[in-house]
């Protein structure tokens, strides 16, 4: 009889535990499969830069996260929010004996960085990626913000970001019918930014058309002097390399010194402008997009919104 109530109790027991555990679980679909994630995470690592921003936004403070891209380990207006972050290496060298030693409940990390990973880091705590990065920065805002239990607040503040982008683009009058080209100079190499990029669907935000030889829905492309006239807008924004500006500065005025470059309307015009290349492509994320209509607001002279 003794024998029996004690098995019968250890039924009782798993089964209570077992409901408590559904209870406190949720189960998440995303880029590798369906994972269950703890409804309350207190022990969040987030292996993106856009992540980091989107957390940090959400009021979640990750225990542990992927440097800064050029960060030392962050970029500055990530230093206060993060001084307790542990540093866990680059989105694409994450230091996997660091992630296990923090004991997360809960791993955040993209497809397009981890995938090879994914397996080692699901064997130390649940583990959900995004599918990629750039273009789908504002979709994987309010996919992290669904795995944090917080979807609802993710969602009326992508609906903040959207007012502001049309409010900011209602304040501008016909200037909001130029078109606005975006480049990047960087060491070694030069791209032209179409619309599916961070910055891109920022200015699609805004309501900015985009010159026709950018107006493509892919990301970037490489490109070499001959293809500088492509650069051509009413305005043209370009970035390079700020925290390490010896590593940027001779391909930036190999290219910005050229005859073809000074040819272009928008330079001869002095409507070329060199913005932040944190805040208008390397940080991708929230913090970073409501800075770069900030920028803009400026740039036109006229109120944030």
């Amino acid at each position: 009889m003794l024998n029996r109530l004690i098995v019968g109790s250890s039924a009782v027991i798993g089964l209570c535990l077992a409901t408590m555990l559904a209870a406190t679980a949720a189960e998440i679909t995303h880029a590798m499969g369906v994972t269950d994630v703890p409804d309350d995470p207190q022990r969040v690592v987030i292996l993106t830069n856009e992540g980091t921003e989107a957390l940090v936004h959400l009021g979640v403070i990750p225990i542990g996260a992927a440097q800064s891209w050029d960060g030392d380990p962050w970029y500055e207006h990530l230093a206060e929010p993060l001084a307790d972050t542990v540093s866990l290496g680059t989105e694409t060298g994450i230091n996997l004996e660091q992630v296990a030693a923090l004991e997360p409940d809960l791993i955040i990390g993209t497809r397009v960085r981890q995938e090879k990973i994914y397996g080692q880091l699901s064997a130390i705590a649940p583990t959900v990626f995004s599918e990629t990065l750039g273009e789908t920065w504002l979709d994987n805002y309010q996919f992290y913000g669904e795995v944090l239990g917080l979807g609802e607040l993710a969602a009326a503040n992508v609906g903040t970001l959207k007012a502001r982008a049309a409010t900011l683009g209602s304040s501008l009058g016909e200037a909001i019918d130029e078109e606005v080209s975006l480049v990047r100079f960087s060491p070694g190499r030069t791209r032209i930014y179409y619309r599916g990029t961070f910055p891109g669907v920022i200015l699609d935000l805004v309501g900015f058309p985009r010159p026709t030889a950018q107006d493509r829905a892919d990301s970037f492309e490489e490109v070499q002097k001959e293809r500088i006239a492509e650069m051509a807008g009413d305005r043209i924004f370009y970035f390079s390399n700020d925290l390490n500006p010896e590593d940027a500065v001779a391909n930036l005025e190999d290219w910005t010194s050229d005859p073809l470059w000074n040819n272009l309307e928008a330079v001869k015009a002095g409507r070329a402008y060199r913005v932040s290349e944190m805040i208008w492509n390397a940080g991708g994320g929230i913090l970073c997009a409501h800075m770069m209509l900030d920028d803009i607001a400026r740039i036109y002279g006229v109120p944030a919104p």
